[in-house]
């Protein structure tokens, strides 16, 4: 394989898109989630000293970010682990929004 056989197979591969703005996406996402949980944790600790008890949908909320980049990346590479990895988030983001769910419905509604 030449050069040229190489470097159109990588174009191929890439679809022309440029590999720094691919990198500078994938850190941006990794970022957005790291200040999503920062946020999460704020909110959660003021709730709870504030005796606000506990927001699970505010968490369900923050894993999702995690669930669905993990089942996009299985679908796009097909490996096991990422399958195991979305499997789990999905469960927690499921059991968090039930929770929440469930636990606005037997609230007293305040009119």
């Amino acid at each position: 394989m030449d050069k040229d056989e190489i470097l159109a197979k990588s174009r191929a591969e890439n679809k022309n898109k440029d590999v720094y703005e691919q990198e500078v996406l994938k850190q941006a996402s990794r970022s957005a989630v790291v200040v999503q949980m920062a946020l999460a944790t704020l909110f959660f600790v003021t709730q709870i000293f504030t005796g606000g008890g506990i927001n699970w949908g505010l968490w369900a909320i923050v894993f999702s970010a995690n669930m669905t980049i993990n089942w996009v990346k299985y679908m796009k590479l097909h490996r096991k682990s990422e399958l195991m990895i979305a499997i789990a988030y999905t469960l927690l983001v499921s059991v968090m929004s039930g929770y929440h769910i469930y636990h606005l419905i037997i609230s007293p509604a305040i009119l």
